[in-house]
């Protein structure tokens, strides 16, 4: 059977798409194969855009609900767009999807024999950013990255081939640390939406208030919280390198990536002194190159 043509992306999906850039590690670097940056990019453009959906970031005008079928009057409604972009959802399985990123989606789809209930997820989790301001303990934070991180992961050893219940495994603590590495940057960004994702139970464990994290730069009870935070995503960025030594050649390579843009990013926030409310602190290049070096040396240790 021919595979269904790569669909062309409009103006809004090329803004969407070009988020890539702004990522902490390179969503589909040049190393890896031509058809594996697409189907990379085409998961990378559906998971970006149910994020932005979820936190109020489509570009202006309203495009991306008209393509969804929805009037102006529901543009800024991200309950019925979340419902609308699910419906669409379920055409890439079963029929023709309105919008162009997934329609981009649906080759993908098909090539891999993908499954709904890792996009599912995402969804759910923005639904649940829509009614959950605060997580109460670490637990219920985990519970929320396993809808809202780990399906992506998922999705790149389906892409790939490589997928088994132990890779799984490890791949759920890699992408759960990148999403506490995300949450730790963005602090201040999240206020400002009224979400927090630092657990109650730690804010009070360092007698962090609400008003502590709505201050121009971090005191020092706010640092040792974020400290704490960082150390956690840290030792499971490092649980996760077994996955990175699980597998060869380039898809090594892409996993090394992933991994050490996580913890480059910790880098940044420890070069910061933990002083994460002015602005994210980001990687840079050789922060990231070194990184990379040091999760392939460790994972060709223990693989």
């Amino acid at each position: 059977m021919t595979a269904a043509p790569q669909a062309r992306p409009d103006a809004s999906s090329r803004t969407t798409l070009g988020k890539a850039a702004d990522e902490n590690f390179p969503v589909a670097p040049f190393f890896v194969p031509r058809a594996w940056r697409e189907d990379l990019m085409a998961v990378y453009g559906y998971a970006r855009l149910v994020d932005d959906i979820g936190d109020g970031d489509l570009a202006p005008g309203g495009g991306d609900a008209r393509l969804l079928g929805l009037g102006p009057d529901r543009a800024d409604d991200r309950l019925a767009l979340l419902d609308a972009f699910e419906a669409d959802l379920h055409r890439v399985f079963d029929g023709a999807p309105r919008h162009p990123l997934l329609r981009a989606l649906q080759p993908t789809v098909r090539r891999h024999g993908l499954t709904p209930d890792p996009f599912l997820g995402l969804i759910a989790a923005n639904r649940q950013d829509q009614l959950v301001r605060r997580y109460e303990t670490y637990d219920d934070l985990l519970a929320y990255c396993e809808l809202s991180a780990n399906p992506v992961g998922r999705l790149v050893l389906a892409l790939t081939g490589t997928a088994t219940p132990e890779r799984v495994r490890r791949s759920d603590e890699i992408c759960t640390a990148l999403q506490i590495v995300e949450h730790l940057q963005d602090v201040a960004e999240d206020l400002r939406r009224d979400r927090i994702y630092l657990p109650a139970e730690d804010l009070k464990r360092f007698h962090v208030t609400e008003d502590d994290l709505a201050r121009p730069t971090a005191g020092a009870s706010v640092r040792a919280l974020v400290a704490f935070e960082a150390d956690r995503a840290r030792a499971l960025l490092h649980a996760g390198i077994p996955l990175v030594g699980s597998v060869r050649g380039r898809l090594r390579l892409l996993l090394a990536g992933f991994t050490a843009g996580g913890l480059a990013a910790l880098d940044a926030v420890a070069a910061a002194g933990f002083d994460v409310l002015p602005g994210p602190p980001g990687p840079t290049k050789p922060s990231l190159m070194r990184q990379a070096g040091a999760v392939l040396l460790r994972a060709r240790r223990e693989g």
